[in-house]
């Protein structure tokens, strides 16, 4: 057989740190073993310090912790049968403080926040203290964050002592922190009321305010505001603080709808706040569209302590509810509490136990707050009486009796209704028996049948209809010997004794002489001058006294007399004069000397300091602190900030980086306090930029479409020197940011400009900036447009179709191909230009000048009195400017031409004149790969781009070369006086040669002598512009019309290669071939300069005339 005498079952709460004992005897045969099990895991007790298998069973475990909690499970077996019982374990902790509030230190009208962060199980209930009094929640004093306390508004007599308490089941807690106000110090001239301050928006929730600077400070620069603001009629105002310096006008959130609120400005220098404005009222808007009120509202009491409300959702809800707000109140006051709640139902625990209290729900939308309910009263059950009957009182009525008063229990923990008292008395000498009396709800009652001469201890308790409540503190009284007289008042004490403090007098005495009239106790007056100003009363047991509260150095008369219920005796008298008050002044401690500021980083330095005061070991044994101040010098206007530590150190955080700040240290202890130490100096390390330039702006420069110039201001939080900064521009703005084309500016120049862009595109330009510590944010992309590309542009460098392959532009913005009406209109155009060019250079090949030798300096005499012809063609409406302009030098700015690749960059030779043309013609013009890269082929920076000359400027002169004999469409270019001939078809390109005047050249111009016309008769001058054989060659052998123009960046081309001739590879990797070397044998090259030299001026005037008809005609079917 198997039987469980004793099982363990319900559950165990014990407290953390006790022992708890789980029963579980059994009885059987054969013998039962025993096991126990935690959670369905057994546990090993053997060798266990926590778990200990007591005799016959039963599991102890001591030490407990909160991981012990479980279910523990009592299984035994002895073979044939196997039973089970099971218990839990609960475990409870007292509350324990995670965070206790501390001391704050703030000025009128700030917003504070006491923490208050506690645990323990169950889990307590945290209340606030003031002072000695509940903090009630209102509308300036809230809990926020489960158990802080914010305080909105300060005013004076908010500054006290808090209290933060927490209770539960098994204990309590509490934790205190100070609230100081502080006063506002003037040292110099404050500023007077602001002026003019007016509501300019005025909403349901919040109101705009605007004003002006005071009269004392027109400028006000330097000036903070202050808007105060309360309800009208509530004495606690709020504060908002303007964003910066300088601004006057503030936005106040979070208002009422319907409500007139109060509101003053107050400006602010560095000595202090001025003067107030003059109050202004203002009432916020009605609100409209808000919840009606919820039906149906319910309350019930579940407990002594706590009640349930019930609700439904307003008919009218107007949008969403987004939660309710419950109003609670004990009824009779005027302290309205209020929860939030999400849904129609909410218990409210810790109340008062049988007390009424009205509720009241409000729905919330996004609108805000809608109508009220009416308020529901409901009260809470009653419960046995929280507290003792008050001032007990023993009465000796004789040898046989005595008589018992009291009061009720203190008004609240009544709990219910009074039914009556109990009064338990036993004699005092030994442990007797305690007997006990019942009565009714009268406050006194008379116990009788006592012995004589013996002490009796007395106690009484209140009771309802739950239970009795706690009973006061046993107190005795003795009973007489025998049956004294008490016909008449007592005779006068025998002595009265006196002896003055500074604050205080000790008053002794003793009883009459004649011990055989009854003495109920002592009368004690006292008074300055007069014994009559105050009465104590104490015991007739009693022989001194000590009166507390008195004033220094001041005459006191003191009465004493004893009384009965006859009344009071004869006084005995009694003077004296209470010490003088000598406090000596405290003498100030020595300031702390060694103060280091050792800088840790970018905001961070620690503080180091000795105290003279202090033994050599340095060694802090009492209750000294020190303050630690610290300031900046930038801007000027700055407070000192400080903190209090009690060690010989500490570390500033939160500073700026690259600043330089001042420490001092002093020392208090008690009311001693030293003065501020030596300042110690450290400016903390620099920090990357942690914000963007700013004010970027794009201009393009007068005169140069294709050139734009940058502008912004340093970052705000430059957290260093800036040592540069990186300009990134893209056509695209959403690339990546490794696809933009970067412009590095060294130093702290705020301008920039950058060349060679594509007309008529938009731009987006970032930069950043750069100190020692790295690179700092981008700044936002600022857009640009670059100027549209004039009709000259258009006809002399147009941009070339898109290409057969769909790629876009270097920029990434494609060209549209022509249309075809366009495209006859070329064709058109090109024939006849065609065939007025075979005419012309027939015409010139056949003349004999081309045969003689001589011919060709016909004119070379008298070259520079005669002008060459005008050979502009419509040049009122073809004007161009100068396709290489010398920069204008700019000392804060730099013109960094990106080349295509880094072979395209000849170094610098300045010895080299002779060789100068080549390098000014490094860039070779051939158009490709590199012509065609988009922006994500170009990353990074490129180097600057050096072109040597000499001393003295050189003159340009620009020549026009043939550059195609193969086919019946040629087209030349004269380039006079810096200017560029009529060229209508947008597929050729041409090659310009810049050469220097006065500067001789070393190289020659390659060519064959078997294919060239006139070669013995060029000019020395138009010889010295070298040209590179650049020109990329087709399959077929036919070269590929380039123009050479100044080397730039692909993004900044304003023309890129045609597409090659169908069924023609275009290799860039063939050998190049001289531009002016011709492969065939039906045509040659001619220089324009030497056609122009062998022509007769009125000749050449009549065939321009022709020729210039010719393009007339040619326009106006172009027009048409």
């Amino acid at each position: 057989y198997l039987q469980n005498i004793c099982r363990s079952r319900g559950s165990i709460k014990p407290v953390t740190g006790q022992s708890a004992v789980f029963p579980c005897v059994t009885a059987g045969f054969p013998t039962p073993v025993v096991r126990w099990m935690k959670n369905e895991e057994e546990l090993t007790t053997e060798g266990s310090e926590k778990f200990l298998l007591l005799a016959g069973g039963s599991l102890e475990i001591s030490d407990i912790t909160e991981d012990d909690a479980g279910t523990y499970a009592c299984i035994v077996d002895n073979g044939n049968e196997t039973i089970e019982a099971q218990a839990e374990l609960a475990v409870q902790a007292p509350p324990e403080f995670l965070k206790q509030p501390a001391n704050i230190y703030a000025h009128e009208s700030m917003d504070i926040v006491f923490e208050c962060e506690v645990t323990g199980k169950p889990t307590p209930t945290v209340k606030w203290i003031k002072n000695g009094d509940m903090v009630i929640p209102s509308d300036y004093f809230k809990i926020v964050k489960e158990h802080n306390l914010q305080v909105l508004g300060l005013v004076k007599s908010d500054e006290g002592f808090y209290q933060c308490i927490a209770e539960n089941d098994v204990g309590n807690a509490q934790a205190g922190a100070q609230l100081i106000i502080l006063e506002h110090a003037t040292t110099g001239p404050l500023p007077s009321a602001p002026r003019d301050v007016v509501a300019s928006l005025v909403s349901t929730r919040f109101i705009k305010l605007t004003w002006r600077t005071p009269a004392s400070d027109p400028h006000g620069d330097n000036l903070t505001y202050t808007v105060f603001y309360t309800k009208e009629g509530i004495n606690r105002e709020r504060v908002e603080n303007t964003s910066r310096p300088g601004e006057m006008q503030v936005t106040i959130q979070n208002l009422m709808p319907e409500t007139v609120y109060v509101f003053r400005v107050v400006a602010q220098n560095k000595h202090g706040p001025g003067e107030s404005s003059v109050p202004l009222k203002v009432a916020t808007q009605p609100e409209v569209q808000l919840p009606g009120p919820a039906p149906n509202i319910r309350a019930y009491a579940n407990s002594p302590i706590s009640i349930t409300v019930t609700w439904d959702t307003p008919l009218s809800g107007n949008g969403e509810i987004q939660n309710y707000k419950l109003y609670y109140m004990e009824k009779g006051t005027d302290n309205e509490q209020d929860v939030d709640v999400g849904g129609h139902s909410y218990t409210i625990s810790g109340l008062k136990k049988y007390t009424e209290y009205s509720f009241r729900v409000v729905a919330y939308n996004k609108h805000g707050p809608g109508v009220s309910t009416q308020d529901v009263v409901v009260q809470t059950l009653s419960d046995v009486p929280s507290a003792a009957p008050q001032n007990l009182s023993l009465e000796v009525r004789n040898s046989k009796s005595i008589m018992i008063h009291w009061q009720t229990p203190p008004a609240g923990t009544h709990n219910g209704q009074i039914t009556g008292y109990k009064i338990r008395y036993r004699k005092a000498s030994r442990k007797s028996e305690v007997s006990e009396s019942i009565g009714g709800t009268q406050l006194f009652q008379l116990i009788e049948g006592l012995e004589r001469g013996t002490e009796y201890s007395f106690r009484v308790a209140a009771f309802t209809s739950n239970g009795t409540g706690p009973a006061t503190d046993w107190i005795s009284a003795e009973t007489f010997e025998s049956d004294l007289d008490e016909t008449r008042v007592p005779e006068v004490p025998s002595s009265l004794h006196v002896r003055p403090l500074v604050t205080s007098i000790v008053v002794s005495w003793t009883p009459p002489e004649n011990q055989n009239i009854v003495v109920r106790g002592y009368a004690i007056g006292y008074g300055i001058g007069s014994p009559h100003a105050q009465t104590i009363k104490v015991d007739y047991k009693q022989r001194y006294y000590t009166i507390e509260n008195l004033d220094p150095s001041s005459h006191y008369v003191i009465t004493l007399k004893a009384f009965n219920n006859v009344g009071e005796g004869i006084p005995l008298y009694e003077s004296a004069v209470t010490r003088p008050h000598t406090v000596p002044d405290p003498s100030p401690m020595m300031p702390p000397v060694g103060v280091q500021a050792s800088i840790l980083s970018h905001d961070t330095i620690r503080i180091t300091w000795a105290d003279n005061s202090l033994p050599k070991n340095q060694k802090i044994t009492d209750a000294r602190y020190y303050t630690v101040r610290w300031k900046t010098n930038i801007p000027a206007n700055t407070k000192y900030k400080t903190a209090n530590t009690t060690t010989l150190s500490y570390l500033v955080t939160s500073l700026k980086p690259n600043t330089l700040y001042e420490f001092s240290v002093m020392v208090t202890k008690g009311r001693r306090s030293s003065t501020w130490s030596m300042t110690a100096h450290g400016t903390t390390f620099e920090l990357v930029p942690t914000s963007p330039p700013k004010d970027v702006t794009v201009v393009s420069k007068e005169g140069k479409p294709r050139t734009i110039i940058v502008n912004w201001q340093p970052p705000s939080e430059a957290n260093g020197k800036i040592t540069g900064y990186i300009i990134y521009y893209s056509t695209d703005v959403n690339a990546e940011i490794h696809d933009w084309v970067i412009e590095p500016v060294v130093g702290n120049r705020l301008t920039h400009q950058i060349q060679e862009l594509t007309l008529d595109t938009p731009y987006y330009f970032k930069i950043q900036a750069r100190n020692s510590k790295g690179m700092g944010p981008m700044s936002e992309a600022v857009q640009f447009r670059t100027p549209k590309v004039n009709a000259l542009y258009n006809k002399c460098f147009p941009l070339p179709p898109t290409p057969l392959t769909g790629s876009n532009s270097p920029h990434g913005s494609p060209t549209s191909p022509l249309d075809s009406n366009m495209l006859l209109v070329i064709i058109v155009s090109v024939g006849v230009i065609t065939i007025v060019i075979v005419v012309i250079v027939a015409v010139f090949c056949t003349r004999p000048a081309c045969k003689s030798v001589n011919g060709s300096h016909k004119y070379k005499g008298n070259s520079k009195d005669v002008k060459p012809p005008d050979l502009w063609i419509h040049h009122e409406r073809l004007e161009l400017k100068p396709i290489d302009k010398s920069p204008d030098p700019n000392p804060i700015m730099t013109d960094t031409p990106i080349p295509r690749n880094s072979q395209d960059i000849t170094p610098v030779d300045n010895s080299m004149d002779s060789n100068i043309h080549q390098r000014r013609n490094s860039y070779r013009g051939k158009f490709s790969e590199d012509s065609m890269s988009t922006l994500a082929g170009r990353r990074g920076m490129r180097p600057k781009m050096m072109m040597p000359f000499d001393s003295q400027p050189p003159q340009r002169k620009l020549t026009a070369f043939l550059t195609n004999c193969l086919s019946q469409k040629e087209c030349f270019v004269i380039i006079e006086n810096n200017k560029m001939s009529h060229c209508e078809y947008p597929h050729f390109y041409f090659s310009i040669v810049e050469s220097v005047r006065n500067t001789p050249s070393t190289d020659t111009m390659p060519a064959s002598s078997s294919q060239t016309c006139c070669a013995d008769h060029q000019e020395p001058e138009s010889a010295t512009a070298s040209y590179l054989a650049n020109a990329q060659e087709e399959d077929s052998g036919q070269s590929l019309p380039t123009a050479h123009v100044r080397p730039s960046h692909p993004l900044k081309s304003f023309a890129v290669p045609a597409v090659p001739p169908t069924g023609s590879a275009y290799d860039p990797a063939l050998p190049s071939t001289p531009l002016l070397t011709q492969q065939g044998d039906s045509s040659c090259p001619v220089t324009l300069l030497n056609l122009l030299q062998n022509y007769e001026p009125d000749e050449l005037t009549k065939e321009m005339a022709h020729l210039e008809g010719l393009m007339k005609d040619l326009n106006a079917i172009t027009t048409a």
